[in-house]
């Protein structure tokens, strides 16, 4: 089957877990071709030979928050362009390859190339659950504007989907009128986490993912909680402060540092929560401002038992989570998953399906002309 699979390169969460499922469908003998922008594209032409690097909307920050005006007149001014570069990509690289489906981890181009070409297109990310999902008033209190944006702006990206893989590690009910096209799984997660599931215990240390170089706070912070031992990543320089360990990052030492920790402290970004959600370890999220998706996941954090949400790390709030870290323990320990397997052998069965009845379309098509 020929498969055309789009990437959006904000961040690289999406890139990470769309590398594993690229890679099963290559195992899986189907022809596939990668569209990905940002600095996504260098990591996944690393892995795969039919790759082709688009162009994509970027986010700014400023101070852990999205800059909203400043997003979108940095947006604004480069689309003529973006659009162009586009255009050609698509004429000189993706036409010819005639997609028998389009997957895409919340890439908008993958998805025009589908609609474009009349082929069947299948989304497998966890921001459909924004949209297509029923969420207690806990969820959305006090954050209502921000929700009703982010839905909208999730379904606007992506509009008639044949059908949509949600990743998740909370579970809210399906609204009826997307439940016949949409299926909730597992996370995604990386060989190299599946591994250290063996090996995951609760040290004496605290993970820190810090995003945010500028924040000049942080170490102070975890300096004056001198009974604990904190390793940081994020800073990007290597150096020892008081209790705290700064190192460059690494992908087998941080994994290895999450898998031994006894609890984690990072923003709101799925990738990372559903990793340490994973390895059974509480979480102190602080989700980026203005970002609904990433504050989503961190009250769910807090709705399941599984951890706490907080808008910055100050001293009193993370003594008062480090101290109810076993109880939180023992409610994340209770979380299930199988791998991958459920996600794989879903997305075969759906992609077989809506092939067969787009091919039996275009033939109906070509009968009655």
């Amino acid at each position: 089957m020929r498969i055309l699979y789009g990437v959006v390169g904000e961040g690289m969460g999406h890139a990470t877990r769309s590398k594993v499922v690229c890679e099963e469908l290559v195992r899986r003998g189907h022809d596939v071709k990668i569209v990905v922008s940002g600095r996504a594209y260098h990591y996944m032409a690393k892995a795969f030979k039919d790759v082709v690097e688009i162009r994509g909307f970027e986010i700014r920050y400023e101070d852990n928050g999205m800059a909203l005006d400043a997003t979108i007149a940095q947006n604004f001014l480069a689309a003529p362009e973006m659009l162009q570069a586009n255009l050609l990509a698509y004429y000189d690289r993706v036409a010819a390859f005639r997609p028998e489906v389009v997957i895409t981890d919340f890439d908008s181009f993958a998805g025009y190339v589908g609609r474009r070409q009349g082929v069947p297109v299948v989304s497998i990310d966890n921001q459909q659950i924004i949209s297509r999902c029923k969420h207690p008033k806990s969820i959305t209190k006090g954050s209502r504007f921000d929700f009703e944006l982010t839905k909208s702006f999730v379904r606007a990206k992506l509009p008639s989907l044949d059908y949509a893989f949600v990743t998740t590690y909370f579970e809210p009910p399906i609204k009826p009128k997307y439940a016949a096209t949409t299926m909730l799984v597992p996370p995604i997660l990386r060989d190299s986490i599946l591994k250290a599931k063996g090996s995951a215990r609760a040290g004496d240390h605290v993970l820190v993912y810090q995003t945010s170089t500028s924040d000049t706070t942080l170490i102070p912070t975890l300096n004056s909680l001198k009974n604990e031992r904190f390793y940081v990543y994020g800073l990007r320089r290597r150096a020892t402060i008081g209790n705290c360990e700064l190192f460059d990052f690494d992908e087998a030492t941080f994994i290895e540092h999450m898998a031994t920790a006894k609890a984690v402290v990072a923003n709101g970004g799925f990738t990372t929560l559903s990793e340490a959600v994973f390895l059974g370890k509480p979480i102190y999220s602080v989700p980026v401002r203005h970002q609904y998706e990433q504050e989503m996941n961190g009250r769910y954090l807090e709705h399941l038992g599984y951890g706490a949400m907080h808008e910055s790390v100050d001293a009193k709030s993370l003594k008062r989570f480090l101290a109810e870290v076993p109880r939180m323990t023992e409610r994340v320990a209770k979380h299930r998953q199988d791998g991958n397997e459920l996600l794989f052998d879903k997305l075969a069965l759906v992609l077989e399906r809506l092939v067969r009845k787009s091919q039996k379309k275009k033939r109906d098509v070509e009968v009655s002309a």
